[in-house]
């Protein structure tokens, strides 16, 4: 067996801080071997991003040192060079893509400029020379139009482009290590399977070494060849990754394997659960739903374009029921869901909520939703208000619905924190100091404040680790018992909506292309594109193919070498 590329031994990371030290990194040892895989896993706070930071020597803080271990590669130490010799590995020998292309790709710097940039820096090359070099690692990285899109800048490129242009940067050094922390988990599932796949191809063809960070034993069953699970710091199991999927030794592995939304066991959660007795009348009527934008308008709006974001729909939403709408980005969801809520300009069609039409009683209805309709966010740092406490917040909304007396309003603030499972002390928190997980579940109890009959939920676990999503899920699920809640959950990743909804709703190009009860369309899906969105999500199964791309509805799949399965 060959000498690994690189090897960590004993790795340990503190921080000193005024209430006393703590240990983050706890003695953690890893080999990585040339053109292998590694998938690190763990949630939030497991210390996956860490770890590979500590790697290049890039501590968030000053507040954090390497107390001991090694760091070996190429016979040197990283732990004990000097940081003009840091300089030079990083990128040059250990490059790093990151989770949030758009937050680490400068927005003013044309895109194969920042590539370019790197060139010249690693590998001495005039500016004709690393224009040329960029314009072929555009090409390498999907990009259709590398000359081009050469002189393009970020903004005008979508997620999975981005993220396909961060890559890009980070094999403008030409490293022997590439370390891809969580590059998928903002996208859809089907663009998430392309990155995937590019990241295998780049390897396959570079012969690099790659540590991908992510929450999902999913994306590492069909990408990685060992597995390595963090948690608290500490390196819990390492090996195979068929040996860890299938004989998981550590508990909180055993734990993570079930919270993973998986597609091939059991049957619909959601599916069947309720059945509208006869009489009863929709809660929510779309018909034949048409919004459209003006796009591309200059000044005094020549040129301008219309956009059609949804295009004729038409859909019933009865009390009780939860519905799932899924759908890439772009599909419609979220201006669907905009739409119903009164926030986006009809363009056509009618919208009737309990009777009311928006097109033709916009004043009535738009009061009857905001006091009868709530929204949870998919972003749950930036959905809540930095500057006010959770108390004050769920405060403002009762105050402002005024179903709630003054005097009644702190025991009700009370009990909308004990229904979505947090501490009462949580209503003196801000969110800077909460989890994600805590900052939506604080989000779902100011969607309650309002006592709705409606909640509509937009990719409100999208950026969030499995665990946690499956304890919001099951809040959820919790939540329609107790209060016969209706639902209308938006996600592009179909497994959590199948453990969720009684009915989904599948949405492409603005259209509604197939809906029906859970279990039938899971189990039967009638259109290219619902088989395309399900064949996308990444499973724990490694032998399942990894789907390339959707073409006019239809999935377009990568052959993948056979892997013989375990005895």
């Amino acid at each position: 067996m060959s000498a690994p590329v690189l090897s960590v031994r004993d790795l340990t990371v503190r921080a000193y801080l005024d209430d006393g030290v703590r240990t983050l990194i706890d003695a953690v040892s890893l080999d990585l071997r040339e053109g292998e895989i590694l998938g690190l896993v763990g949630e939030s706070g497991s210390g996956k991003s860490l770890f590979c930071r500590s790697l290049v020597r890039l501590l968030p803080s000053s507040l954090l040192t390497i107390d001991s271990g090694s760091v070996l590669m190429e016979g040197r130490d990283l732990t004990r060079i000097s940081d003009a010799e840091m300089l030079k590995v990083r990128g040059g020998k250990i490059g790093m893509i990151f989770q949030n292309p758009t937050s680490h790709l400068d927005p003013v710097m044309r895109i194969g400029d920042q590539i370019a940039e790197g060139i010249r820096y690693h590998q001495g090359l005039n500016a004709r020379q690393a224009r040329s070099a960029a314009t072929e690692i555009l090409a390498q990285v999907g990009f259709p139009d590398p000359i081009r899109q050469y002189d393009s800048y970020a903004h005008a490129f979508s997620g999975g482009m981005r993220q396909r242009a961060m890559i890009g940067v980070a094999l403008s050094c030409n490293p022997k290590i590439l370390i891809a922390d969580e590059p998928t988990t903002a996208l859809d599932v089907t663009i998430q399977a392309q990155i995937l796949r590019l990241l295998m191809d780049i390897r396959d063809k570079r012969g690099l070494s790659i540590i991908l960070i992510t929450h999902d034993l999913g994306i590492v069953a069909q990408t990685c060849d060992r597995i390595a699970v963090l948690r608290g710091g500490r390196l819990l199991e390492q090996g195979p990754k068929r040996n860890i999927l299938l004989k998981p030794q550590d508990p909180y592995t055993i734990s993570l394997i079930a919270s993973h939304p998986s597609m091939t066991n059991g049957t619909p959660a959601g599916g069947g659960e309720t059945m509208p007795a006869p009489g009863v009348k929709p809660l929510l009527e779309v018909d034949d739903l048409h919004v459209r934008f003006a796009v591309g308008a200059g000044l005094f709006k020549s040129g301008a374009k219309t956009v059609s974001a949804v295009s004729g729909v038409s859909l019933r939403v009865m009390p009780g029921e939860s519905v799932g709408i899924v759908g890439e980005s772009g599909s419609g969801k979220s201006t669907l869901a905009r739409a119903v809520l009164g926030l986006t300009p009809l363009s056509s069609g009618h919208v009737t909520f309990e009777g009311v039409d928006l097109a033709q009683q916009k004043s009535a209805a738009l009061g009857k939703l905001r006091r009868e309709t709530a929204m949870v966010f998919q972003d749950p740092y930036n959905a809540l208000n930095p500057r006010l406490r959770i108390g004050d917040m769920l405060a403002e909304v009762l105050k402002v619905q005024g179903k709630v007396s003054a005097a009644s309003i702190p025991a009700r603030i009370g009990e909308l924190l004990d229904l979505v499972g947090l501490d009462r002390e949580f209503a003196s928190r801000k969110p800077r100091s909460m989890s994600g997980g805590q900052c939506q579940r604080a989000g779902i109890a100011r969607a309650l404040a309002v006592d709705p009959k409606l909640i509509i939920a937009d990719e409100c676990v999208a950026a969030l680790d499995v665990t946690i999503q499956a304890q919001i899920i099951d809040l959820f699920r919790d939540l329609r018992r107790k209060m016969n809640l209706t639902l209308i959950f938006i996600a592009h990743d179909l497994a959590i909506v199948r453990n969720l909804c009684d009915r989904v709703v599948v949405m492409y190009q603005g259209e509604i292309v197939e809906e029906g009860l859970s279990e039938e369309i899971f189990v039967r899906p009638k259109h290219a594109y619902t088989a395309a969105l399900i064949a996308a999500i990444p499973d724990i199964n490694p032998d399942k193919p990894l789907l390339r791309e959707v073409v006019d509805g239809e999935p377009q799949f990568m052959p993948q070498q056979p892997i013989k399965r375990m005895q």
